[in-house]
């Protein structure tokens, strides 16, 4: 058990204050690097700009491709509510994002010489909450613009409204993470406030879905309610910011660290190219969670049986597996009602994602040598056997989403499936990633040709397959 947080008033006499410690460190790491203020201030320039141009870019060209005939021309009032299933969906999806991450989260040395001393938690904690709830507002009212701007708005005060409602939500979540952070393990508020976007997202894209395919005009709002949004985010974000400081004495050196582990997995597999990094960390914290099975006898048979049967089972016990595989199937349909134009190359992006969803047995097979060994038989038959559950989940994929595509040649629908299962087999059988291939030397610096060609094993043929729809679908 955790031991109660230190406080200011039974902080031992002759012990430093936060600030203390805090401005200590800052003189220590002054002595070893020599950047100045107004170096820091133009990295930051540079990179506010680059965000701004390129990213008013990308809404331009987004904006473009949504009028443009290729894509196909939607009712405005299918893409409005179709277009809040995603925002609620991106809510949900954030809100794992900050549970996983902590928000709060320190380094294994300040864990050992900061949070174990008794320097009061609060006052450690605080700036890094203010800065975490500032960075949140910035980025959340960024994308309010971004999202307001895809959607035709160009009004000022319009965007503006926009900003403050995202800068609104993102400072309420952020706020209300750090609570559900301090809170104790086994507390169901927390996933409550996680699932409830995504049902709402689910049932909204099943309407949306239903009364589309029913040729039902959707009403659309005249008026962008951004200031109702804003309106009910300022209470929200005031009693979360005070609920959160009172949670800080409450946040344990466990949870700063959990989160830490995940930001590390998730910069090394970015710098290092290798999204396995960070999925096996995912995957042991999710089989963890688990905890304990009630085991069952498999049904008698050969070996290969028995581990058809224990791939089945795998299933069982990540359900999360099934249950995206099954939200791709509403996505598929939304994304045909929204996009008709690119429908067709939709169904092979979302057929690979949802395949792959189902290729855990796979992967486990592949990447573990000693594992191989122990179950026995030749490679070739292990891997042959564990793709049986993502062929099949791929194929019922397929069929499902029929409906959404035009049938075009007889022999496409099924060439293409065989070849989402082939990207999802290349995928999950990819080896470990060997970093010492060529590179070659362009006027945009070193380029690692042959840790690209590694990395994209699977979505390279995923490609081609998207470019023969779109040529002949």
């Amino acid at each position: 058990m955790t031991a109660a947080p230190a406080t200011i008033a039974d902080t031992p006499a002759g012990v430093p204050t936060a600030r203390q410690v805090r401005t200590h460190l800052r003189k220590a790491r002054s002595r070893h690097h020599d950047h100045s203020l107004g170096d820091v201030l133009g990295d930051a320039y540079v990179m506010v700009l680059f965000v701004g141009m390129y990213g008013w870019f990308a809404i331009s060209a987004s904006r473009d491709l949504l009028d443009s005939p290729t894509v196909g021309q939607a009712e405005p009032g299918v893409r409005w509510w179709l277009a809040v299933a995603a925002l609620l969906a991106g809510a949900g999806l954030a809100w794992r994002g900050l549970r996983a991450l902590g928000p709060l989260l320190v380094t294994p040395a300040t864990q050992s010489w900061a949070t174990s001393a008794p320097i009061d938690r609060r006052a450690w904690l605080a700036p890094r909450f203010v800065l975490l709830l500032l960075g949140s507002a910035a980025g959340t009212a960024t994308l309010g613009v971004a999202v307001a701007a895809l959607g035709g708005v160009s009004e000022p005060s319009a965007l503006g409204w926009a900003a403050a409602a995202g800068a609104g939500w993102g400072a309420a979540a952020l706020a209300l993470s750090v609570v559900a952070q301090s809170s104790r393990s086994g507390r169901r508020w927390p996933t409550v406030v996680g699932a409830a976007p995504m049902v709402a997202a689910a049932v909204i894209t099943a309407l949306v879905v239903l009364f589309g395919r029913l040729d039902d005009g959707l009403p659309r709002p005249t008026t962008t309610p951004t200031v109702a949004l804003f309106a009910a985010a300022v209470p929200l974000v005031g009693v979360g910011v005070i609920l959160a400081v009172r949670a800080l004495p409450r946040v344990d050196r466990a949870t700063l660290t959990t989160g830490a582990q995940f930001a590390n997995a998730a910069a090394t597999a970015t710098i290092l190219l290798d999204p396995s990094l960070l999925a096996g960390l995912v995957e042991s914290r999710r089989w963890r969670r688990i905890g304990r099975v009630r085991s069952r006898r498999f049904r008698p048979g050969p070996g290969w049986w028995a581990l058809l049967q224990a791939d089945v089972r795998r299933l069982g016990r990540h359900p999360s597996a099934v249950l995206i595989w099954a939200a791709l199937i509403g996505v598929q349909y939304a994304a045909a009602l929204a996009l008709p134009g690119l429908a067709g190359a939709a169904q092979v992006v979302f057929a690979y994602l949802a395949a792959n969803r189902l290729t855990g047995g796979l992967r486990s097979v592949s990447r573990s040598p000693g594992l191989r060994r122990a179950l026995g038989g030749s490679d070739n038959l292990l891997r042959g056997i564990h793709v049986v559950v993502p062929a099949v989940g791929a194929g019922l994929w397929w069929l499902l989403t029929l409906p959404t595509v035009d049938p075009g040649p007889a022999w496409l629908a099924p060439t293409l499936a065989l070849g989402v299962v082939a990207a999802a087999f290349r995928a999950g059988t990819r080896p470990p990633i060997d970093y010492g291939g060529a590179t070659v030397n362009t006027p945009f610096g070193m380029i690692p040709v042959d840790l690209m060609r590694q990395g994209s094993r699977g979505p390279a043929l995923l490609a081609v397959l998207v470019l023969v729809q779109l040529f002949l679908g």
